[in-house]
């Protein structure tokens, strides 16, 4: 499995109403989220391990999943002389 972020974002108006999507889709998992709404950014961030974007696009709500962004994360090694993302 690898790591993913997923940034799935709502606008002001559709705060309350992501907010209850979340908890409705599943409530045990809307605590892993970091929710940037109180600091005028709505948008809900995790970062989670999954087998592919997909699977990691399915931690939020159907609603949001076509907005949503998902990032496979990479650690850096310093101690390796090759960096296969930028030869």
């Amino acid at each position: 499995m690898d790591r993913y972020i997923v940034i799935s974002s709502h606008t002001p108006e559709d705060c309350k109403m992501a907010v209850k999507q979340f908890r409705q889709y599943n409530a045990g998992f809307l605590t892993h989220f970091e929710w940037g709404c109180a600091d005028n950014d709505h948008t809900a961030y995790v970062i989670i391990n999954a087998d592919d974007h997909d699977n990691a696009r399915m931690s939020v709500p159907p609603i949001f999943r076509e907005k949503t962004k998902v990032v496979k994360l990479t650690n850096f090694d310093p101690m390796k002389t090759e960096d296969p993302y930028h030869p």
